[in-house]
């Protein structure tokens, strides 16, 4: 008798074929790629045995250089040598405040272009090419093509970043399996959840400052479930800005006002070496151009204070977030190449109180972390723990007056979908504009706007009868969709959120701050705006009742009515939101009157020509 062979829809007929799936740590500074075999992540090397691949990428005019090859570029052809270019991944032009020797293109609101002998290139552009350098460099070391990969990204990129990221990834002919956040995959690599009790909980911080970028995430692993608390950092601090503070010292030390675009690029290099040599040394010599700096520890820490201090104040903001303590903290880790400085380190454990988790090398943490989720994710590995992310802002959509109506609280776990239902406004509506929003506050004009669209097809009906059902879902990646639909027509509309660009540093700052600074202010406007768009609600049935059954009233009553409406018109110009209720209050008095007279019409109508027999035998 022959056997049947039963495979599962969408696996494979071989059911012990092992699926390659690697983990990318694409950094800002350096990127990396990993991957498990034998059950053992490790990180994967070039043909020269370097695991660190420079996220650099250097445009002759006819060919084009990767990592340490274009190095040398950096400072005799700054203009075409691309560095830190995740730093401008999803942001818009007008984001782009730092110094920089690039030619860039594009209009303000856009993400731009830089200007090279190759012609434009786009930030996902060259993200795309160090991709293909890792992709290539994993198919060479594994013999094999790769299935899919794990990318990561800073917790606190948003969705232009985070599909930024994904464009690259898609245009470097890579299957993205998920984004992951960076502190988780951190965790991930050090296998907190392994380690714990499962009868209690553990929290976890991970400090993740890197090359440019700066995250903050409280991790709680709890009966299985590793999940991300609370979320914060800096798009736009790493570094590459310790290195620049240094820069700016060393600039005021030798009274130089300004620098070409080749010496600034000499002065980086420069202060990079001296950062990394004060790691063993307690002076360093800083050799800029032909003059020679001495720098100490003591020099060193009090010039980048002020970068260490935000990093701090990020954390006790996330704590707050997470509604933890200092002494609720069972680990700290320390992740990205940034964290290696001996000043960072002494932060970080005279702040916590606690010596911080840095036995796996910062560089290669997260990678390695990715390639473990990855191989999860493809199905080679059977693991009981799950990893919830979280939104780092709230989601929301535009309602009457201007008002912002969450769907989606900040620091929800991810992936995660709400729905909620609305109704139309006026009568005969057969449209509605669905307009998202993302931030901390009450008023659409204080909030970053997503996208919008509209919902064609409402049948007409009388205001407030209608059911709009719109649903927010975010999914692992953090990427945001959106749809409507009318319940009683079908009719649907939706839209994948994909900005142009993504939020600059201040911008998340002031959002986040902002929420908590105004939160009283907003409620008083919240207030105000819902007890307006009530009471034009109030004016606008009022309006449609009077030009049908106008003669139900006597002169003297429709002039009161008239003088009552008028009152409150001229309230709604105002803020005086007592005013407002007083004039909502007197015109009900003699609006209640008159819906009562309706009222009494309607039921003399709906009994005229019946008899009490009719209501007797009606059962």
């Amino acid at each position: 008798m022959a056997l049947l062979q039963i495979a599962e829809p969408g696996q494979s007929s071989a059911p012990h074929e092992h699926r390659i799936a690697i983990g990318i740590d694409l950094g800002t500074t350096h990127s990396l790629v990993a991957t498990v075999l034998s059950g053992q992540a490790k990180v994967l090397n070039d043909e020269h045995g370097r695991v660190l691949l420079p996220s650099i990428v250097h445009y002759s005019k006819n060919t084009t250089e990767y990592g340490d090859a274009a190095k040398p570029f950096i400072t005799t052809d700054p203009k075409n040598t691309l560095v830190s270019v995740k730093r401008f991944m999803g942001r818009s032009k007008a984001d782009i405040k730092f110094q920089h020797p690039y030619t860039l293109v594009g209009e303000d609101n856009q993400m731009p272009a830089f200007e090279t002998n190759q012609g434009r290139k786009t930030p996902v552009e060259i993200s795309a090419e160090i991709l293909i350098q890792l992709k290539e460099r994993a198919e060479t070391s594994l013999k094999n093509p790769i299935n899919g990969a794990v990318i990561t990204v800073p917790a606190y990129f948003d969705e232009a970043q985070r599909q930024a990221t994904r464009d690259a990834a898609q245009l470097a002919g890579l299957n993205v399996l998920r984004l992951l956040n960076e502190p988780t995959a951190a965790a991930v690599a050090y296998g907190l959840d392994q380690e714990t009790n499962l009868a209690t909980d553990n929290n976890y911080v991970i400090y993740d400052l890197g090359g440019g970028t700066f995250d903050v995430s409280v991790l709680r692993f709890s009966q299985g479930v590793f999940e991300v608390l609370a979320t914060g950092g800096h798009t736009a601090l790493g570094g590459d800005d310790l290195d620049r503070l240094i820069v700016k010292w060393a600039k005021k030390q030798l009274k130089i006002e300004t620098l070409d675009d080749a010496e600034y690029a000499h002065f980086i290099v420069s202060a990079r070496k001296a950062k990394e040599a004060l790691s063993d040394k307690n002076t360093v010599d800083l050799k800029v151009l032909d003059l020679v700096l001495t720098l100490d520890r003591t020099t060193f820490e009090d010039i980048i204070k002020v970068a260490l201090d935000k990093t701090i104040s990020v954390c006790k903001r996330v704590l707050r977030d997470a509604k933890l303590d200092l002494d609720d903290i069972q680990n700290v880790v320390l992740v990205g190449g940034s964290t290696r400085s001996y000043a960072v380190q002494n932060v970080v454990r005279e702040v916590f109180k606690q010596e911080p988790l840095c036995t796996i090398n910062p560089d290669e943490v997260v990678a390695i972390g990715a390639a473990i989720t990855a191989n999860q994710l493809i199905g080679n590995s059977q693991d009981g723990s799950l990893l919830l992310d979280v939104t780092p802002l709230s989601l929301g959509l535009e309602t009457m007056g201007g008002l912002v109506e969450r769907l989606i609280s900040r620091n929800t776990a991810i992936p995660v979908a709400r729905r909620q239902e609305f109704t139309t406004y006026q009568d005969g509506q057969t449209a509605m504009l669905i307009h998202i929003v993302q931030g901390e506050r009450d008023l659409v004009e204080h909030c970053r706007s997503l996208g919008r669209f509209v919902l064609h097809g409402i049948p007409p009906m009388t205001a407030g009868q209608a059911r709009i059902e719109v649903t927010f879902q975010v999914d692992a990646d953090g990427l945001l969709s959106v749809a409507a639909k009318e319940t009683t027509s079908g009719v649907n509309a939706f839209i994948d959120i994909k900005p142009s660009y993504g939020l600059s540093d201040d911008d998340m700052q002031r959002l986040l701050i902002d929420g908590y600074k105004f939160a009283e202010e907003d409620k008083n406007l919240r207030h105000l705006q819902e007890t307006k768009v009530e009471a034009q609600r109030e004016l606008e049935a009022l309006v449609q009742a009077l030009k049908v059954d106008f003669a139900l009233l006597s002169d003297d009553q429709l002039n009161q009515l008239n003088q009552a409406k008028i009152k409150l018109e001229q309230q709604l110009e105002t803020t005086d939101i007592t005013a407002i209720e007083a004039a909502v209050e007197q015109l009900k008095v003699h609006s209640d009157a008159f819906a009562a007279a309706r009222m009494n019409q309607h039921i003399d109508h709906a009994l005229k020509g019946t008899k009490l027999d009719d209501w007797s035998n009606s059962n």
